[in-house]
């Protein structure tokens, strides 16, 4: 099988299973040291680094594309114009945080790549991670993204088993990364009816993201986290609403993420425990920025 590995300090080995080929590159991290003002009472703890950047500042070196190009890699759920695209008209009340992510990828993203839509850039109602297998080397080869947001699994919950869907998950995921795509993973929202498999799928994406070292967007678990009780659109206490408009985190179909009227493009607190594609979109805009602070825009060791 396939596999990622880091067998010691400075090694990082992505190797693809047609092609036993060594792909080892050789890098000096420097270890962890806490710095100490001279005569300082206490020690100062240096932020923690996630431990994916230094995995993709090496993918990100093999990179030979256009800088600033984004791919959104999906299915109904990011083909949606409620996804990403209306981020970069209006974003009312944007807390602290997501207006600095949000100067900073107009700063570096592509402008057309807020409205990369359609199947020819990799999202498309109904599909499934196995069409994303299917079409990937097309999209790499058309698009060349530097940056990708994959989340395929709402439509596998039908007919796929967990096993399947993480092992095809993976497999994207590698092809991305030796193109030297870095691939900010996430996870698939609950769905109604499908609770526990839409959980576990939720933790086969978990487990992709920490074997091969990529950024996660957890939306499943900050659905469940925000609205533990009534996420479900499809509950009776919303059979008032119709839709999108339910103000809960998941759509009256008990699928989709809602995407209520009254907190349309709203980014409060509230807005973010209501509307569904504000969450996802928040959630992947400050990884999106965090991924350009980390890996774009910093030298390699």
């Amino acid at each position: 099988m396939n596999r990622v590995e880091l067998d010691g300090p400075g090694e990082y080995e992505i190797v693809a299973e047609e092609e036993p080929v060594d792909r080892s590159i050789e890098i000096a991290v420097p270890s962890d040291v806490s710095q100490d003002s001279a005569g300082a009472a206490e020690e100062r703890e240096e932020p923690e680094v996630p431990d994916w950047v230094e995995p993709m500042r090496i993918v990100h070196s093999r990179f030979k594309g256009e800088a600033g190009t984004f791919a959104q890699f999906g299915d109904s759920i990011t083909d949606s114009r409620a996804f990403w695209y209306s981020l970069k008209w209006k974003h009312a009340n944007a807390p602290v945080e997501m207006r600095a992510a949000l100067e900073l990828v107009k700063t570096h993203m592509l402008d057309d790549c807020w409205d990369r839509k359609g199947a020819e850039y990799g999202n498309q109602s109904g599909q499934t991670i196995a069409w994303a297998g299917r079409n990937l080397d097309t999209w790499l080869r058309d698009l060349n993204p530097e940056a990708a947001i994959l989340m395929f699994g709402t439509n596998d919950l039908n007919n796929v088993g967990v096993d399947d869907y993480e092992k095809t998950v993976e497999d994207v995921v590698r092809r991305c990364l030796e193109n030297g795509t870095v691939v900010i993973l996430s996870t698939i929202p609950p769905r109604q009816r499908k609770v526990e498999k839409a959980a576990e799928f939720a933790e086969a994406a978990r487990r992709v993201a920490k074997k091969l070292h990529v950024p996660l967007t957890d939306f499943h678990a900050e659905i469940l986290a925000r609205r533990p009780d009534d996420w479900d659109g499809a509950l009776d206490q919303f059979a008032a609403y119709q839709g999108y408009d339910v103000p809960t985190l998941i759509a009256r179909d008990g699928v989709h993420p809602s995407n209520p009227k009254q907190y349309q493009a709203d980014y409060s607190p509230e807005a973010l425990n209501s509307n569904g594609f504000s969450l996802r979109n928040y959630l992947v805009l400050l990884k999106y920025a965090e991924v350009i602070r980390q890996v774009m825009q910093q030298e390699r060791f």
